[in-house]
């Protein structure tokens, strides 16, 4: 190991305080450099500038020396000379025991950094591994080009990380870097293939990265190592049976200052981000290793809003100012940017300060119930108080230990009205409310804030409360009641970030008057009676019904936790109880009728939820009401009605709830749930779930209903979680006019020029870029033009890419249909040659050497979008077969059909069997009757097959493979493929129980990749 001379180093101060982990506003230099810059050009540049920020720069390039400067900075660190026969103990059994791997590394760094060492002389010794009481006795040193052997699709690899940090001699951040001009997310995969095949390797060190740094000189961004590790556990097999996450690059982050402007410049960056004590305080404070064991890193917006609440704490005790409003304040950071994650660690750092007693955060019920409370207790274990009674928050609240109590506004109000001058109100508290938008304006938060004597009331919404949206008096307004505003980050920050999808609206006119009667006479005439009218409900639930697979993009499957599943699911929002009891009806019956005239119609699985709200009407302002689990107050009609709609859900599910207290409010949890997990198409509500739920598979919102400023936002963000590449947008579809409303909400909550971003661009836009990237792909590779060599297959992959990203968006515009730049035909058959690239460079098991296309991202899900299913190439056959009939048949006849197959990902592997099908066909009568026979005797032949290949037990075996295809999935874990292997004896040498299992479970996951969707 050798140090790199740096005594010519000038030592820059950056412009950040000790306080601030980001930066108040950062203002870039003047770019000197105009030439071209190279790879190795870059990280040079990169590595002297942390050199001027006081990092050391050393040369290690094996794990010998790598272990012998971590020797040397834990020493120092920890001021103890470790004896070797120490340092190998300490080494071998607390750094880098080899059952250990990323989650348990990440473990100790976040949880559990101090470790003892039992000297030689018999005494013991706390290590500390990083000092996170005082950041600045920690060393920071720089690395690059560090070489590890590792392997890859059974071929021995080098490879050379380009730059880590080192902190005490652990490399705890690694930076991957690629040329200006290359796309950021080839470093991103860089970083994965060099999971797969050497962090692992020698000691292992490199799986105590806690963060990573992708840039290409322009972007750069950061993630935490788990993101990287469950992308990594997800693509390797790709079994439909393999819990899949959606932590991909869309899940990486943006850098930025105080005021969210984007830090992207690698200097730029670096100056801020890899400022001494911001990067610690990101390792050491910022980063959330939950109970499930995933490292959540923080983004710079709840960085600083949780700073600012922390300052506020203090300025405001050593003021004398707690109880009023300038002990407090609120966060305006819009729904979907992760105030869950924020208000933890806010909690979390609050309640260590010294003199804060507890901290209280406190919900709405039933936002705690089924939401927060599963949040909460990811982040710190027992944290929330669930249960009904008081008694349970009066121990937590009597309990020193018990630091930070999430509980209810209800129960807390409960609490306070029976313990009046309970000894807990007039200690040092935070209050932290969620959605201070609500609730907290009535009487319980009134009574709340009178019964606390020397507390700090903080408040965390995504739509504040304004004059301009409010009832009308001061008080209503959430500045009046929380005090000023910490930190604000818009939605048009969140969707200029990549933290949430942008919005498609589409307005839908279902009020046809005369001609000469203008927009403004229509408004006037659209009341509730206009509304209900049977023959507007009719139409509207045809239109759902019509556009329900477009909107909501049922062609598409993709794997959700430990299911397939295909498109997304929606919300329909109703003016009021009467029109949701039409509407549902109305869907009843429709259905019913399309499934008497096509038996093979799957109908839609419809839900509702409704219950009692005083004020049906939207209240001024646009604050939606807040339906609680009163359902007693219902009248008798609106009650009987939810009764039959829950046996509905019962009978569809197998469940038995009731419109009683406890039962409904488990009914609305079962809801929540089948709602998140996809198995609800559709829900019908009035305000139920339109603020405060959030379910990343919900897609479309269709709206009937008098939307406006706080709760449009609010009801519209229910769509525009992030989830996968598929998911592009969330799409809103109006059946009123709402469209100046949705201008003046994005105005108010984003603003003035909100609307560009907010919401997707006109259909000109996108397909005017759609036609350019069809051109340059046309020109690059000609139809019926395969790409040679690998510059033109990594090309082709990139233009078709971005084609099928565009498609992704164009498909929701009715246009497209008709207005293609694409034939079918070239689509098909560059589709063939996208799924020929995928197969050669990504599902090979061997490889002569290092593929270029492997720092290409394939957007297989995207191209199953555009993919044929059975039905399609069943009505080829038949064509065909009626052509052969005619004696009109031709040889493209058949070709046709093998190109369709080729074009589609999860058929090319039914190839085989489709081409037998089509050569054992005659004339008959049906086709599909043909099919079905003809794949239940092959699929039939094949299991028998593989049943005596792997002598499995023949009745046990056929059950397990029934239930696969009934639930979509081979289960790869519990006790299920135990009871179809054959006994064996534990004892016996030549015992392979372990193995064989793996070998079973295997065939049995291609078994059913064959065959699934085929019948």
């Amino acid at each position: 190991m050798t140090q790199a001379p740096d005594s010519s180093l000038r030592y820059e101060p950056i412009a950040v305080s000790d306080e601030s982990t980001v930066v108040a506003a950062y203002v870039p230099d003047p770019t000197s450099g105009q030439g071209y810059q190279s790879e190795a050009a870059l990280e040079e540049e990169f590595i002297a500038q942390l050199q001027a920020q006081a990092y050391e720069r050393l040369t290690i390039t094996s794990s010998a020396d790598l272990e012998a400067n971590l020797r040397r900075q834990l020493e120092l660190l920890n001021d103890v000379t470790f004896s070797d026969a120490e340092w190998r103990w300490f080494f071998a059994n607390r750094v880098a025991s080899k059952n250990e791997g990323i989650v348990e590394r990440t473990a100790r760094i976040q949880e559990d950094p101090i470790q003892v060492l039992p000297r030689d002389d018999g005494t013991s010794k706390n290590i500390k591994l990083i000092d996170k009481s005082n950041i600045h006795n920690n060393r920071l040193q720089v690395i690059n080009q560090y070489e590890s052997v590792g392997e890859g699709g059974g071929v021995e690899r080098q490879h050379r990380y380009d730059v880590t940090i080192l902190v005490n001699g652990l490399p705890l951040v690694h930076v991957e870097l690629k040329r200006r001009g290359v796309p950021l997310k080839e470093a991103f995969n860089q970083i994965n293939r060099y999971q797969r095949e050497s962090f692992w390797s020698d000691a292992g060190l490199f799986e105590y990265v806690q963060l990573f740094v992708i840039s290409n000189g322009t972007h750069t961004k950061y993630y935490a190592n788990t993101t990287r590790a469950r992308r990594i556990a997800e693509s390797e097999g790709g079994r439909r049976g393999r819990k899949q996450t959606s932590n991909t690059f869309e899940f990486t982050s943006w850098w930025t200052d105080a005021s969210n402007k984007r830090i992207g410049d690698l200097t730029a960056f670096t100056k801020t981000f890899f400022a001494k004590h911001t990067l610690l305080n990101v390792l050491t404070k910022y980063c959330v290793f939950d109970v499930s064991r995933t490292l959540l890193v923080m983004r710079p917006y709840q960085i600083e809003a949780a700073e600012r609440i922390l300052q506020r704490v203090v300025s405001s005790t050593n003021m004398k100012q707690l109880g009023t409003t300038a002990a407090g304040g609120y966060i305006w950071h819009t729904t979907g940017s992760g105030k869950t994650l924020t208000s933890f660690k806010t909690a979390q750092l609050a309640s260590r300060m010294e003199g804060v007693d507890k901290v209280l955060f406190v919900v709405d019920r039933k936002d705690l119930d089924y939401q927060t409370m599963l949040e909460y207790n990811r982040f710190e274990k027992d944290s929330v108080n669930g249960s009904r009674s008081t008694a349970e928050l009066k121990r937590q609240l009597q309990n020193p230990n018990s630091r930070i109590i999430v509980t209810t506004i209800q129960k807390l109000a409960r609490f306070i009205e029976q313990n009046r001058g309970h000894e807990i109100t007039s200690g040092h508290v935070v209050l932290i409310f969620d959605e201070c938008h609500r609730s907290q304006f009535g009487g319980m938060g009134s009574a709340i804030r009178k019964a606390f004597k020397r507390y700090h009331l903080f408040g965390f919404t995504g739509t504040p409360i304004f004059p301009e949206n409010a009832t009308g008096a001061k008080l209503d307004t959430t500045e009046a009641v929380f005090g000023d505003r910490l930190h604000t980050y818009t939605i048009v920050d969140a969707i200029n970030d990549g933290n949430v999808l942008p919005f498609r609206v589409s307005y839908q006119n279902t009020v046809k008057v005369a001609e000469h009667v203008s927009d403004k006479d229509v408004e006037a005439i659209n009341t509730e009676e206009v509304m209900l009218a049977p023959e507007r409900i009719r139409q509207v639930v045809t239109y759902v019904l019509d556009h329900f697979d477009t909107k909501t993009m049922r062609g598409q499957g993709y794997n959700l936790g430990d299911k397939r599943v295909r498109g997304f699911n929606s919300m329909f929002a109703t003016a009021s109880i009467p029109a949701l009891k039409a509407y549902y009806l109305e869907f009843e019956k429709q259905q019913a009728a399309r499934q008497a005239t096509d038996p093979s119609y799957q109908p839609l699985k419809i839900a509702t939820i409704f219950s009692y709200n005083a004020n049906e009407e939207i209240e001024e302002g646009g604050i939606l009401g807040d339906e609680g689990f009163d359902t007693d107050a219902l009248d008798g009609s609106s009650r009987d009605f939810l009764e039959m709609a829950i046996a509905d859900y019962n009978a569809t599910f197998g469940t038995s709830y009731d419109t009683s207290s406890a039962k409904f409010e488990n009914y609305y949890k079962d809801l929540a749930r089948r709602l998140k997990d996809r198995d609800v198409d559709l829900v019908l509500v009035v305000n139920m779930f339109l603020t405060g739920f959030d379910a990343t598979t919900l897609n479309t919102l269709w709206v009937d209903k008098n939307l406006k400023s706080h709760g449009l936002i609010q009801a519209f963000s229910r769509t525009n979680r992030i989830l996968n590449s598929v998911k592009a947008y969330g799409n809103i579809v109006c059946f009123r006019n709402l469209e100046s409303a949705v201008d003046d909400a994005l105005a108010l909550f984003g603003n003035s020029e909100a609307r560009g971003v907010v919401l997707l661009k006109p259909y000109a836009d996108y397909r005017s870029a759609y036609e350019k990237v069809v051109g340059e792909l046309v020109e690059a590779t000609p139809p019926g033009v395969e790409p040679f060599g690998e510059a033109a297959e990594k090309r082709f992959v990139v233009l078709f890419g971005e084609i099928l990203k565009l498609r992704n968006v164009l498909t929701s515009f009715d246009e497209f249909a008709e207005d293609d730049a694409l034939s079918p035909r070239d689509l098909q058959n560059y589709t063939s040659i996208y799924n020929a690239l995928w197969e050669k460079h990504r599902k090979s098991e061997k490889k002569e050497k290092e593929s270029i296309l492997d720092d290409v991202v394939f957007e297989i899900e995207l191209v199953k979008q555009v993919e044929v299913n059975i039905d399609y190439i069943l009505m080829l056959v038949m064509k065909w077969r009626e052509a052969k009939a005619a004696g009109t048949e031709r040889v493209s006849d058949v070709t046709e059909i093998l190109d369709a197959v080729d074009a589609s990902p999860t058929l090319r592997n039914k190839r085989d069997l489709i081409v037998a099908f089509v050569d054992s066909q005659s004339v008959s009568d049906d086709v599909g009757d043909d099919w079905r026979e003809f794949i239940s005797s092959r699929r039939d032949a094949e299991l028998d097959v593989l049943i005596s290949e792997e002598t499995l037990k023949p009745d046990e075996t056929r059950a397990f493979v029934a239930g696969a295809f009934r639930d979509g999935a081979v289960p790869t874990t519990g006790t299920a493929i135990t009871k179809i292997l054959p006994p064996a004896s534990r004892f016996s040498k030549d015992n392979d129980h372990s193995a064989k299992k793996q070998r079973v479970l295997g065939k049995l996951v291609e078994f059913f990749e064959r065959y699934v969707g085929l019948l």
